[in-house]
């Protein structure tokens, strides 16, 4: 008697299939996120002029120890904050 093939539908994919459909639910970002993506993006790209050719984008732009060149170095500093903490989420997932 010949043996009958397996499903196609097994149940061992089924669990694959729903961690599929997690991943892509709490894959979208917040506008916080963004935000904060972006100023530690200005803050790597500072860090890396700096490094590199010796010149401070933000001073540059606003003035040394100026009230908003400190105010956006705290705000990039508390964004940086922020994506230890989504990705310390994110990692719990």
């Amino acid at each position: 008697m010949a043996t009958m093939n397996p499903p196609a539908n097994e149940r061992r994919h089924i669990p694959e299939r729903r961690m599929s459909v997690n991943i892509t639910r709490g894959a979208s970002l917040t506008a916080m996120d963004w935000a904060a993506m972006v100023l530690m993006i200005v803050g790597a790209v500072n860090w890396g002029l700096l490094g590199a050719i010796d010149v401070n984008f933000l001073t540059t732009l606003f003035g040394e120890q100026t009230a908003l060149t400190r105010i956006v170095y705290v705000v990039v500093g508390l964004a940086g904050l922020y994506g230890i903490y989504q990705l310390a989420k994110f990692s719990r997932r």
